[in-house]
């Protein structure tokens, strides 16, 4: 598994042409298939490239939903 810094990660961000991941809970996750994620914005909530483990707290689903999504790394300090 890859290692990411927070720095590797925000290069994922969907824009031009990128891969679109996100972290949580210290894990990496693919998402640029989700349609739920369109060029790396997250329903105008949220944007690619960054450890969303704080923000979770507040949507409105479970973190369940991040199964759905192959694990690509680990988020490294």
């Amino acid at each position: 598994m890859e290692e990411f810094t927070k720095e590797q990660l925000a290069k994922y961000n969907g824009q031009d042409g990128e891969k679109c991941y996100i972290a949580y809970k210290g894990k990496v996750y693919d998402v640029t298939e989700s349609m739920l994620w369109d060029e790396g914005d997250h329903q105008g909530m949220h944007e690619a490239g960054i450890d969303l483990t704080e923000e979770m707290d507040d949507s409105p689903h479970d973190d369940d939903v991040m199964e759905d999504f192959p694990v690509v790394g680990t988020l490294v300090d």
